[in-house]
């Protein structure tokens, strides 16, 4: 069964308890800690340890496991602090953002070559480092995501498919998908209205409002036996009250669990 989940980066400006009770509470599997420096840091990468009993404990008392954690940025400071922690607290995936700008040739180079370095770095930790193409990015769309593919090597290497992304590098994020499936990991997901370059007002990211197919797009996931995360990323709610912040939770886990459900994925 695929475990759905929700990045806690949706609850930014409330604590991780919050945040976690509140996943559970929408029916969740799982979730993704957010570390994203200067937008929401419910993991400090700066100060892990002395939050690693109290993270452990919190997933262990809601029975709420976390399949990842966004740490977002190709810093290798920041990743090896990311990959301890993954480590000791039991997350076994990192997200990143290739960085970089779309369509310059020495920007991929620069990316791809870090995220190779750095995905043999989690080797030993046992976690895997997982890029997600991202608008206006080096890595962008199907064709930077592929060869990033055929030129990282390392076993830790995963492809985090966001088909938000995807749809405003106006692809159809189903058919993307089957090209990308077999490296994925991991994936972000919620839903956008209109071709971007922005995914829009957090409200209308959650999945079934905006212009997807991501019933489709869970159709080719379940197809080609994906078994990792699916984890719900939702930005820019910060300033809406919780119970707000709570409805795209709940509503995007309804509709996120019809879809799987209809074509066998849970």
């Amino acid at each position: 069964m695929i475990k759905l989940g929700v990045n806690t980066v949706l609850f930014a400006g409330h604590d991780l308890r919050t945040a976690m009770e509140l996943i559970k509470a929408s029916g969740y599997d799982a979730a993704e800690i957010s570390a994203l420096k200067g937008m929401c840091e419910h993991l400090d990468l700066d100060n892990w340890q002395s939050q690693k009993g109290d993270i452990k404990a919190l997933v262990e008392d809601l029975q709420l496991p976390l399949t990842a954690m966004e740490e977002g940025a190709l810093d290798e400071e920041r990743l090896m602090r990311a990959f301890e922690a993954g480590a000791e607290i039991g997350i076994p995936v990192v997200n990143v953002g290739p960085g970089g700008k779309s369509d310059v040739e020495e920007d991929i180079q620069a990316s791809i070559a870090m995220l190779a370095k750095m995905a043999e770095k989690a080797e030993p930790f046992g976690v895997s480092l997982c890029v997600k193409a991202h608008v206006n990015s080096a890595i962008y769309n199907t064709p930077t995501t592929l060869r990033a593919m055929a030129e990282i090597d390392s076993p830790a290497f995963g492809i985090d498919m966001d088909p938000s992304h995807i749809h405003r590098a106006g692809e159809n994020p189903a058919e993307a998908l089957r090209q990308v499936v077999s490296r994925m990991k991991h994936v972000h997901i919620r839903d956008c209205v209109g071709p971007g370059p922005s995914p829009g007002e957090a409200p209308l990211q959650a999945c079934g409002r905006g212009d997807i197919d991501l019933a489709a797009y869970c159709k080719v996931l379940v197809e080609a036996g994906y078994d990792g995360p699916v984890n719900l990323e939702v930005i820019g709610a910060a300033g809406l009250e919780l119970p707000r912040v709570a409805v795209i939770a709940a509503e995007s886990r309804g509709y996120l669990n019809a879809c799987m459900k209809a074509c066998g994925g849970r």
